[in-house]
């Protein structure tokens, strides 16, 4: 399959960021359910067997920490019988974002809310067991998950979270129009990607040591839509893409950055390798 033109890369400054001392960033796997690579990207193997990630990242931050992402949920079964049968696919079940916590020891009081790369069922099931922790979105996505059928499992699980609607405001991010920067030092910034759905965003993390990390959410399910510069199949965008070209965009955009961060597609799980587990020491020193 033709790749897509390669665009330039960038090369301006990279945004400041001071990251405070001890800010880190946790990953959490709650499971993981398999895809044949030819469905996931243009010229990809039916041979291929992808084992798509369903996973959170806690963000620590002395002023209050952030999940990306919930993965799968307690009653994730039930979620996939919710789903068109066409969709469902064999998958494996983990730990819960909410067991991995408690397990940790991790003091719940210290998490600000469950920030959604997008509302989807295989992002949003583990709100099912995190109650009470609020629900960070912004108004195209609320308005995307309120009325699109993809939003169906959102809607089951969300009820009793309080949603945290965040905005935008004007200020350009990495060639992304609008930004809003969460903590105010540049450590945690969420830029609108509205190709996937309309509200679905990536969100920017840069840690102490400087290293950057950009979740992408599903903007490509797998890091071989960046490295090889191709979409999805055309009918598997038309299925669940909601701007198509807006996509496009935006992985270009993406694309620049390689190389300069680390780009991971919430559901390519070699991606994940290196970011450390939450253990009760780490969440001790969150404390």
């Amino acid at each position: 399959m033709p790749s897509l033109a390669k665009p330039a890369t960038w090369t301006r400054p990279l945004p400041e960021a001071h990251p405070p001392a001890d800010m880190a960033v946790y990953h959490l796997p709650t499971g993981t359910y398999e895809t044949r690579a030819a469905l996931a990207f243009r010229g990809g193997s039916f041979r291929d067997k992808r084992h798509f990630a369903a996973s959170a990242v806690l963000v620590r931050h002395p002023e209050g920490d952030l999940l990306i992402d919930a993965g799968f949920g307690a009653d994730v079964a039930a979620h996939v019988a919710m789903l068109p049968r066409f969709v469902r696919a064999p998958y494996q079940v983990g730990r819960t974002v909410s067991e991995q916590l408690d397990a940790a020891g991790y003091d719940r009081g210290r998490l600000l809310g469950v920030l959604l790369t997008h509302s989807h069922w295989d992002h949003a099931s583990g709100l099912d067991s995190l109650r009470g922790t609020p629900v960070w979105m912004n108004a195209n996505e609320r308005r995307y998950a309120a009325e699109d059928p993809d939003g169906k499992v959102y809607r089951h699980v969300s009820p009793g979270h309080e949603i945290h609607e965040y905005g935008f405001d004007g200020r350009s991010y990495f060639g992304f129009p609008s930004s809003y920067d969460v903590y105010g030092d540049g450590s945690v910034v969420i830029v609108l990607a509205g190709g996937h759905t309309t509200g679905s965003v990536i969100v920017f993390v840069t840690v102490p040591s400087g290293e950057r990390y950009a979740f992408i959410g599903d903007l490509t399910w797998q890091i071989d839509g960046i490295r090889r510069r191709v979409e999805r199949p055309w009918l598997l965008s038309r299925l669940a893409d909601s701007d198509p070209d807006q996509l496009r965009q935006d992985l270009l955009r993406m694309i620049a950055l390689d190389g300069l961060m680390r780009i991971v597609p919430a559901h390519d799980l070699g991606c994940y390798d290196g970011i450390p587990l939450l253990t009760p020491e780490a969440a001790a020193r969150s404390r």
